[in-house]
């Protein structure tokens, strides 16, 4: 599979002018390093990742706008990877990091996680060295309306190092609560992420799905998965106009987007820290489901 993604990738580089455009953009990136307490987080500035931070997700402007991720609106040039019976692996031609996949269902159905936890342990398998995320529907994804994956190399990623000997099931004093699962058994996993799951919906009162993002990896042939209940979409800094970023899956890992060059040179650490607070789920609710796990 690995072979067959550099492939992809080359060919693609080669053949397809958008995404040619964004590896080329991810290159310019710049990114600083920030310390937060015990922890880093890396602030990266890529512009071209402007439209997925700004866009519009609510229910009438997904409905107005073509599907992006549905294979009758793709460009021409595009070309995939089958995965299972039911995923395409694409490249992302809007890059955060080095060989950013997306993986995208074949049926245009929302995006949800119920039934699909087994996906992402599949191609976290299948994808040494790389991570696999989820981003709910509230939670960053910008297409909400189809259901999707993405994936890249986890080389940069600060959390892998900093959970390296975390104890429990809920992490704290990390600015954002996250819950921290280990693994070699595929079903057993399965299970505690269904059951996570059922359990945030019910002290948020968010159903059919609560607000969640997802990050995995195979690695010794354990999984690890990392699950972040979250609070809210979007920080008030976003609204306000202060600063332009609404994390996702990535940035709760430490990789945190910024597409202005005015706020890469001034977002902080305090910044960063209350963002994330604000954005993950409370001390409170996540002790709760953690007991009951």
């Amino acid at each position: 599979m690995l072979s067959e993604i550099d492939s992809l990738f080359e060919d693609q580089r080669q053949s397809w002018p958008r995404l040619a455009r964004g590896v080329e953009g991810l290159a310019q990136a710049k990114t600083r390093r920030v310390r937060i307490d015990w922890f880093d987080v890396f602030v990266r500035h890529i512009p071209h990742r402007v439209g997925s931070t700004t866009a519009a997700v609510d229910r009438d402007s997904v409905a107005k706008r073509p599907c992006f991720l549905c294979s009758g609106n793709l460009d021409p040039e595009e070309k995939g990877i089958p995965f299972n019976e039911n995923y395409t692996i694409y490249c992302n031609p809007f890059p955060i990091i080095d060989h950013h996949l997306t993986i995208v269902y074949g049926k245009h159905e929302s995006q949800h996680i119920a039934g699909q936890v087994g996906t992402m342990l599949d191609l976290a398998a299948a994808l040494p060295g790389y991570f696999v995320i989820y981003n709910g529907p509230e939670c960053g994804a910008s297409a909400p309306d189809h259901m999707h994956f993405q994936a890249g190399l986890r080389d940069l990623y600060p959390i892998e190092r900093e959970m390296a000997t975390a104890k429990g099931v809920c992490v704290g004093k990390y600015s954002r609560n996250l819950f921290v699962f280990r693994d070699t058994d595929r079903s057993a996993l399965e299970h505690k992420i269904d059951r996570t799951i059922e359990l945030l919906a019910a002290v948020t009162h968010k159903r059919p799905e609560p607000m969640v993002n997802i990050a995995l990896f195979h690695q010794w042939r354990e999984w690890t998965i990392y699950l972040f209940p979250r609070e809210k979409h979007r920080p008030g800094v976003f609204y306000s106009g202060e600063l332009t970023v609404s994390p996702a899956s990535i940035d709760l890992c430490g990789l945190f987007v910024v597409p202005l060059a005015k706020d890469f040179e001034r977002i902080s650490g305090h910044d960063i820290d209350s963002i994330f607070r604000e954005v993950t789920l409370t001390d409170a609710l996540c002790e709760e489901v953690a007991a009951k796990l």
